[in-house]
């Protein structure tokens, strides 16, 4: 079913998340930055790339719980927002480890499809389609759920339907089947 999802979902509700100090500041354009102390190689898939970062082990750990595995090492192209360990962290007590059990990988699988989308697109992008739309860009994750895109301060933040707010603290990290943003919230789908 995701994988007909991601297929189907329209290039018009493409985007990312993009901070645009972080997608200028402390590597070359191309180049990928360090995530969680280790390097990410463009031509390696977004699983292949996200086990090795330190700050993201919740993630990958949900990612398996949830089956997705191999669906983000597919093709795509995928753009991922990629919550770090600190963002998990900042949930109710309990709720990863409440979304981590078996029975609630239903759950699980739309949290972590919310931040998914089809499609690659760079910060340089997706600053455009926010300025070409006066200022927000609405949007659609693989989970169903309306995500839209704001710049503030001069930093992208992806707000979900429930109003919370994920700043992109690092941009464009490119995979051979997409791009990761990473971004310091969960979305919480509704």
């Amino acid at each position: 079913m995701l994988k007909t999802i991601l297929k189907t979902s329209s290039a018009a509700f493409v985007a990312a998340s993009i901070g645009f100090a972080s997608a200028g500041a402390g590597f070359a354009m191309d180049e990928n930055p360090m995530v969680g102390g280790a390097p990410m190689y463009a031509d390696k898939n977004i699983v292949e790339n996200a086990v090795n970062s330190k700050d993201h082990t919740t993630l990958v750990a949900a990612v398996k719980a949830a089956g997705l595995v191999e669906t983000l090492q597919g093709e795509g192209p995928f753009t991922v927002f990629a919550p770090t360990n600190a963002a998990f962290e900042d949930l109710p007590e309990g709720t990863v480890e409440t979304l981590l059990k078996p029975e609630n990988k239903d759950m699980l699988t739309k949290v972590l499809t919310a931040h998914v989308v089809a499609g690659d697109i760079k910060a340089a992008d997706l600053m455009k389609m926010i300025e070409d739309n006066g200022g927000t860009y609405n949007f659609t994750a693989v989970s169903g759920d309306a995500l839209s895109a704001q710049i503030n301060d001069g930093n992208v933040y992806i707000i979900d339907e429930n109003g919370n707010a994920a700043k992109v603290t690092i941009a464009d990290v490119n995979q051979s089947n997409g791009v990761i943003h990473v971004v310091n919230s969960v979305l919480v789908p509704k």
